[in-house]
């Protein structure tokens, strides 16, 4: 079973990608981010006619999460992350597929910092470990996946010394994604690639990605014992190279499903 979480940076305008990849790489499930689309304007028919049954939490402009699972059924869970319900921003999403417990999430970018957007990550970041927390207690088979906005360690990022005043990479994030793991989440590509350099991400500016120069911030992390079961991860990053591409590129593993 392959898995792949993909920000589109926009559904709309990056369709024809996507369609692309879901038929020349065909994911079993896909968690989407950044799709800048309300509810209406998600192209359903779409993703449906390339073989894709998709729940999704949408949002105006900004944001917006979904599932995407390919002749399997998709039993939606919640569409809003617990702790606040004052907040508005499209950015999670969990659901129940073919026995795997999914959250689909978009953690905010939180530029710049210190500041309010800083500050909302970090709050974001507070609620969404406790939900892990829960989730790890259920003793299931779960993943965590998306754009994290999280860059774990100085190997994940281009010269890293340029980055350590950046929301994505300011020492308490990164301590809080060490914390996640402390919890018992296992980071899937690093689980099979410990030290192998591995981005996800590269600016559309300064020819960053012809240069490699890049970041890792879309992440999987596996509760214990699925680990067990990932035989493959890697990045799509011909996708990255395509026109009118998103600036990232999918992440996937190969799942042994029992």
């Amino acid at each position: 079973m392959k898995i792949a979480t993909y920000n589109v940076n926009g559904i709309n305008a990056r369709l024809p990608v996507l369609l692309r990849w879901l038929k020349e790489f065909k994911p079993d499930i896909v968690c989407l981010q950044e799709l800048k689309a309300p509810p209406e304007k998600i192209p359903e028919d779409a993703i449906s006619e390339v073989g894709y049954n998709a729940i999704w939490h949408g949002q105006k402009r900004w944001n917006g999460v979904a599932i995407l699972a390919k002749n399997l059924e998709i039993e939606e869970i919640q569409r809003a992350l617990p702790g606040d319900p004052e907040d508005e921003q499209s950015r999670y999403i969990e659901a129940l597929v073919h026995g795997l417990h999914i959250c689909g999430l978009y953690l905010p970018n939180g530029n710049p910092a210190p500041g309010p957007k800083f500050d909302y990550k970090m709050l974001w970041i507070k609620r969404f470990k406790k939900r892990a927390k829960e989730l790890i207690k259920e003793n299931k088979p779960c993943i965590l996946m998306g754009d994290f906005n999280i860059i774990p360690a100085e190997k994940d990022v281009y010269k890293p010394e340029r980055w350590v005043d950046d929301a994505l990479f300011r020492p308490e994030v990164r301590k809080e994604f060490e914390e996640l793991q402390k919890q018992g989440w296992i980071d899937a590509i690093r689980f099979l690639h410990p030290e192998e350099t591995i981005y996800t991400f590269w600016d559309y500016f300064r020819n960053a990605f012809s240069r490699n120069a890049g970041l890792r911030i879309d992440h999987f992390l596996l509760s214990p014992g699925l680990e067990k079961q990932v035989k493959r991860a890697g990045v799509d990053l011909e996708v990255r190279g395509w026109e009118k591409t998103s600036d990232h590129a999918p992440v996937w593993m190969e799942l042994e499903k029992k």
